[in-house]
This record gives C-alpha cells, sequence and structure tokens, in this order.
C-alpha cells in the first residue's frame, strides 16, 4: 500500500533529498515549494525512475492563507497524506535592531504560523484515520537562544515545543509527531540566510542534505519524538539544560558571529 507524503521546501537541500528519500519507498507525493521550474524537473525524474505519481503545487508559504489553499487542494483531488513533512524555512544572520522587518515577518509567518496551520489541518484527517505521521524540521538552534540570529532561534524553539506537545496529545490515537534537529548543514540554507561568514559554517565540513533527510525520514518511521542528528549535536543539545543560561548565550554568540 502507497504513503503519499506531503513535503514543503522540496525545490532543495533536504526538502529535496526527503522527496527523493520518499519515492524510492515507492510512496507518492506531493510537492510544495515557490520554484516551479525545480519542482517540474523534479517530478520528471522521480516519476521516471520510480514509477510514483507525484503532484507539485507552486506556493509562497510566507502568505497568511498558503497552508489552507493548498489542503483544500488536496482534499478536492482527493488525495489522502499519509505523511505531513514541514520542511520549509529560512534564516537570516545579524542584529536584530538592524535587521530587515519584512523579512523576519516572513520568517514568523513560514516557520511558525504556515507550519501550525499544516499540522492542525492534516492531523484532523489523520485523527479521523486513525493513523499518519509528521515530520516537523526544527533545528539544533531550538535549544538555545541565538544572538545574531535571534528571531530564527526563537521560531525553531517554537517548532520544538510544540511539536513535542502535540506529539503527547495524539500519542494514543495512531499518529506520531517527529521533530528533526539538525546541525549546520551543506543545504544551501546559509546562503539563503546569508550566514557564509559565521563560524558555524565558515570553514567547516557540514554533513550533506542526503545524509539528514536518510536519519530524518527513518526517525520519522520509528516514531521518535524528537531527532538529534549528530552525537556532538546530540551531547551539546542537552547539556545545555545543566549550564547557566548566561553561559549558554556566551557560547552561542561566539559560534554564531562572524570568523
Amino acid at each position: 500500500m502507497k504513503n503519499t507524503a506531503l513535503i514543503t521546501g522540496a525545490s532543495n537541500g533536504i526538502g529535496l533529498e526527503l522527496a527523493q528519500v520518499h519515492a524510492s519507498k515507492g510512496g507518492d507525493l506531493v510537492l510544495v515549494a515557490r520554484n516551479k521550474s525545480k519542482l517540474d524537473e523534479l517530478k520528471i525524474v522521480l516519476e521516471k525512475q520510480y514509477k510514483i505519481s507525484v503532484l507539485i503545487i507552486c506556493k509562497d508559504l510566507s502568505l497568511p492563507n498558503a497552508a489552507k489553499e493548498i489542503y483544500d487542494e488536496t482534499t478536492k483531488k482527493n488525495i489522502k497524506v499519509d505523511y505531513l513533512i514541514n520542511n520549509a524555512g529560512f534564516g537570516d544572520f545579524g542584529m536584530f535592531a538592524d535587521s530587515d522587518w519584512n523579512k523576519e515577518l516572513q520568517m514568523i509567518n513560514l516557520n511558525i504560523t504556515t507550519l501550525t496551520l499544516f499540522t492542525k489541518l492534516y492531523l484532523q484527517d489523520m485523527i479521523k484515520r486513525k493513523g499518519g505521521k509528521i515530520m516537523n524540521v526544527a533545528s539544533t538552534a531550538a535549544f538555545q537562544s541565538g544572538p545574531t540570529m535571534a528571531v530564527y532561534c526563537a521560531t525553531k524553539a517554537y517548532v520544538l515545543s510544540f511539536s513535542e506537545a502535540v506529539s503527547n496529545e495524539v500519542s494514543d490515537k495512531g499518529i506520531t509527531i517527529t521533530s528533526l534537529c539538525p546541525g549546520a548543514t551543506a543545504s544551501g540554507f546559509q546562503t539563503a540566510g546569508a550566514m557564509e561568514e559565521s563560524k558555524l559554517f565558515k570553514g567547516k565540513k557540514l554533513p550533506a542534505a542526503k545524509e539528514i533527510a536518510e536519519y530524518g525520514y527513518a526517525a520519522m518511521i520509528k516514531g521518535k519524538t524528537v531527532a538529534i542528528h549528530g552525537m556532538m549535536n546530540y551531547v551539546m543539545s542537552n547539556s545545555i539544560r545543566f549550564i547557566p543560561r548566561d553561559i549558554v548565550l556566551k557560547v552561542s554568540r561566539k559560534m554564531l558571529d562572524k570568523a
């Protein structure tokens, strides 16, 4: 029996690799992103290689009604979404007082509002069917405040907290919700967020988006609530709770500053 996965931010990086992983399992796909040409190319490749069905939806997910419009479209087409993967998101680098409010508002809308509404809409259907899986892509940034990335880190803290709470609420309904928390990744994220000069990225050998996607997909299938990629990321993310917050802030600032 084929499972259909809806993946946001599917035109590149981790989202594209998640589409590859799911297609390789024989599952159909609904792929959402803004870049139509990239989605068209991906659809052709996946359908030819894996003999599956791929629906592409081009949409700016930072717009207020985007999630509802996509939900309505899949409902109208009688598409049953078995796996919802909220991968779309972006960050920005710089001092909050100097940053672009419009960009930050788009970030909040995409990273928080759209993800939350997608989860609510498809979760209600999953509850009726008594089954389904959701993966919300958070970050290791969710575990501490991030000077020079204040809004981004705050949005990812929301994703983690929200996902853990709702996961508990539906734990007896045949549904799992996984928070995938990758660290710095070679996925194009740093370029989009103007972070190439940050110590977190510059000169570092980073895990590939494919590695993160395979790890995250496996964690979702297993029903893990929180999936932190990499042993060092796991240790650092969990040790933070035992360290005074002012020290964590100083270390975080040092890691995120320009190299």
